[in-house]
């Protein structure tokens, strides 16, 4: 079991490394506390690799991912929607807080729910527990993948505290959008480069329209300075 859990922990921390998985664990990061992110995708992980040991294991079967991928796109549009709109919370309102955390943590705990399910990883702890002990692969794949994800919230958690809160917001739900965008045409037109092409379309757009709202922004600054120039004068 030691062997197995050793090789998977290393096989799927690698494996996470650079995947979208570790941007979205930033992206989160960005916006929520480090342990409500934590523990979203830990119970994430756990449930959808106790799926992968059980389907490599006892089935040896593959699973259909493409109706998966575009619920998980859909899923992400959607937080990125949420993340536009923000939380209001009153200084007082412990209630509302504690329900916002909640919240968070379902939201989260879903979305790497949905987007490893049919991933790279899933597919090699799938490969791993054919062939060795489930437990082992079981319990490596799961530290090896929050380990991997934890680097990418300690960055995000270290860009969160030197840039502005709208900066983030903004930059949160466009990661949201690309995610989601590239997931779904990864659903709907599975082996084709739709998802690459959708999501740097998403990208693209984003940029555009984030520095024209910069330009306008800085237009307009001057021309209210000078109103109110003349307005004491």
């Amino acid at each position: 079991m030691f062997s197995a859990l050793l090789l998977s922990f290393v096989v799927i921390f690698v494996a996470e490394l650079g995947d979208k998985s570790q941007l979205m664990a930033m992206t989160f990061a960005l916006r929520y506390r480090w342990y409500i992110v934590i523990g979203g995708i830990t119970v994430a992980t756990t449930i959808v690799h106790l799926v992968s040991v059980a389907v490599g294991h006892f089935l040896g079967l593959s699973i259909p991912t493409e109706f998966i991928s575009a619920v998980a796109g859909i899923a992400f549009v959607v937080f990125g929607l949420w993340t536009l709109r923000g939380d209001s919370l009153s200084d007082d309102e412990g209630a509302k807080a504690s329900k916002v955390t909640r919240s968070a943590f379902i939201a989260i705990a879903s979305a790497f729910l949905l987007a490893e399910l049919g991933d790279k990883t899933m597919l090699a702890t799938v490969t791993l527990a054919a062939d060795h002990n489930w437990v082992g692969v079981w319990i490596g794949s799961t530290v090896g993948m929050v380990a991997a994800d934890a680097l990418a919230i300690v960055i995000g958690a270290v860009l969160g505290k030197h840039l502005p809160e709208r900066v983030i917001q903004y930059g949160a739900a466009v990661l949201f959008f690309v995610f989601g965008v590239s997931l779904f045409f990864e659903g709907v037109m599975p082996g084709t480069a739709a998802a690459l092409i959708s999501g740097a379309a998403v990208a693209a757009i984003s940029a555009a329209a984030w520095a024209t709202v910069v330009v306008v922004r800085r237009r307009r600054k001057p021309a209210s300075l000078e109103q109110t120039n003349v307005m004491e004068g």
